[in-house]
């Protein structure tokens, strides 16, 4: 029973001076000079740049307030949807001179052209159109996807506390100027 009431108090005195060693100590106070600047994240800023470029493109670009790529996107979108228009306009064109072609009529303005030229031109002109809708398409996901990404990037933290610089310095052993490349992080 004494090996027993030893040891309790044993731990009992090694508990309570681990205590109040640690409790001595008085927690450092924080401040604001002490913490770092940082900047509001919003997780949702690319799903409402990709919603909003979804809607009407060259909306995100402007949600992100990069007003200079909203032109570019209008002249992809439109480029490819003017040449989309322009050989579906063709394409009928020699659709219906092949239609009536077959129907017996030999006189219109493309009396000049065989019927394998005349199918060569279908199949031509609706290729281009496919492809032309392809574009269309490819480019209205390419700016949902840039107004998602740009919106993205925009939350980085890009200052000068870290860089990547050149430097050139003078080797002490030989005085000779070598070229180096340094990679700055200043907390």
């Amino acid at each position: 029973m004494n090996k027993i009431v030893s040891i309790v108090l044993l731990l009992f005195i090694l508990g309570t001076t681990f205590v109040f060693a640690q409790g001595g100590k008085a927690e450092p106070v924080v401040t604001t000079q002490n913490l770092v600047k940082s900047n509001d994240i919003d997780p949702l800023t690319p799903a409402k740049a990709a919603f909003y470029s979804a809607i009407l493109p060259g909306l995100g670009q402007a949600y992100n307030k990069k007003y200079w790529k909203i032109p570019l996107v209008y002249g992809a979108i439109g480029t490819s949807l003017y040449f989309y228009l322009d050989s579906q306009k063709k394409y009928n064109l020699f659709r219906n001179a092949y239609k009536q072609r077959l129907e017996g009529f030999t006189d219109d303005k493309y009396s000049y052209l065989d019927d394998s030229r005349l199918i060569s031109a279908q199949k031509f002109y609706q290729r281009n159109r496919d492809l032309s809708a392809l574009f269309v398409v490819g480019f209205y996901v390419l700016n949902i996807i840039d107004a998602n990404v740009d919106a993205a990037l925009l939350q980085f933290n890009v200052d000068e506390n870290l860089s990547l610089k050149p430097s050139l310095y003078q080797n002490e052993l030989n005085a000779k100027t070598n070229l180096g490349l340094t990679l700055n992080y200043n907390f």
